[in-house]
């Protein structure tokens, strides 16, 4: 299983507006990809516009390859794309060690 975090940064003020639209981009874009997992959004505390976005997929090339270049990754782009300061830097990561 791979972890996708991504970092993103919204446009101050717009922090309502964009749960909602993550919420249901997730539930209605992401949640339909080959591979997806599961997800969770966290909200920065110190810094209330930064939100982290971590994804499971099942491998690499799920996120990569099926949903990057498949018609899902515009419509999920369409729905949060309009809330970001800057480009998401996204990376991926696999377990080494389950403490659990």
């Amino acid at each position: 299983m791979i972890l996708e975090h991504a970092d993103i940064t919204i446009a101050p003020g717009r922090n309502a507006d964009f749960e909602e639209a993550i919420q249901r981009g997730i539930a209605t874009v992401i949640s339909a990809a080959r591979g997806f997992v599961d997800a969770q959004v966290h909200k920065g505390i110190e810094s209330p516009e930064r939100y982290i976005l971590t994804i499971h997929w099942e491998t690499l090339e799920n996120h990569t390859v099926d949903f990057r270049g498949g018609p899902l990754f515009p419509a999920w782009r369409a729905i949060v794309g309009p809330f970001f300061a800057k480009p998401p830097v996204v990376e991926h990561f696999e377990l080494v060690t389950n403490p659990g």
